[in-house]
């Protein structure tokens, strides 16, 4: 009988500390290679510190029950994990405006850099054919093929992230982690973003969206984690956690939820 694939994600009795207080304690988390998953959280409650625990920025306290493992290792090189999972957070975005300002970084470039770990490309970078042609597949695919040659300064908001996302891509992760993608963003943006973000999902990676808008559970996110105070609260499908009562008690206020098809929303006041 064959041995069952290694999870993507593989966390048990993980303990994670910030200067003088825990902002994960005991947390265990396991998600299977191609599962799409929603985090859902208030500020505070331990959101980016997953990030960066998954994404290998932090380690976890030394426990003898610890097991810390992404797709079946505990031990990565940070440029080989780049090859398995693409991440876009929202400090990258902030951090980006007056770099690309400066340096006046197009779309093509800030794709491309994505092969040097870096933002936009610099004098030492040698490009190969073989990046020109994968960075042209993936704006296309991201549909800024007509953006390639325009400063990031010259860009929406919108834009910027998918050229941000297509940095992520050009490794051709099989997980792609999106840190709180529709903040900031216009009506009609976070109404393309989410389409992109369905798009992603039915090209056959996994999404690990961070979140605390519910809005943008997408249909093809079956399953939820809420997250508070450091501790998981509820780990399910969408259609039993996504609930006014469920939410109300995460979140601290009084919240009603409403559901469309697959689609959930908070109502307004």
């Amino acid at each position: 009988m064959a041995d069952n694939p290694p999870l993507l994600v593989d966390f048990q009795h993980a303990s994670f500390v910030r200067g003088d207080r825990f902002v994960l304690r005991d947390f265990s988390l396991q998600i299977a290679r191609g599962e799409h998953v929603a985090i859902l959280g208030p500020n505070g409650s331990g959101k980016s510190t997953l990030i960066k625990a998954i994404t290998r920025q932090i380690y976890p306290i030394q426990h003898r029950d610890l097991r810390f493992r992404l797709l079946g290792h505990d031990d990565w090189d940070l440029a080989d994990l780049r090859g398995h999972l693409g991440i876009v957070e929202l400090d990258q975005l902030n951090n980006l405006s007056h770099e690309v300002t400066q340096r006046q970084v197009t779309a093509r470039e800030l794709v491309l850099s994505g092969f040097f770990n870096s933002i936009g490309l610099w004098p030492h970078h040698r490009v190969e054919p073989a990046h020109e042609r994968l960075s042209r597949e993936v704006m296309r695919f991201l549909e800024i093929g007509h953006l390639a040659n325009r400063p990031l300064s010259a860009m929406s908001s919108g834009e910027q992230r998918r050229a941000m996302i297509g940095r992520a891509l050009v490794h051709d992760p099989e997980a792609l982690i999106l840190d709180e993608p529709t903040n900031s963003l216009d009506p009609g943006a976070v109404r393309e973003f989410r389409a992109l973000m369905r798009k992603l999902a039915r090209a056959g990676r996994s999404l690990l969206l961070v979140t605390h808008h519910i809005a943008d559970v997408i249909p093809e996110i079956e399953r939820v984690v809420l997250l508070k105070d450091g501790r998981i609260e509820a780990d399910g499908p969408k259609s039993r956690l996504l609930t006014s009562a469920r939410l109300s008690r995460l979140f601290g206020t009084r919240l009603r939820v409403v559901r469309r098809g697959r689609n959930y929303n908070i109502a307004p006041a």
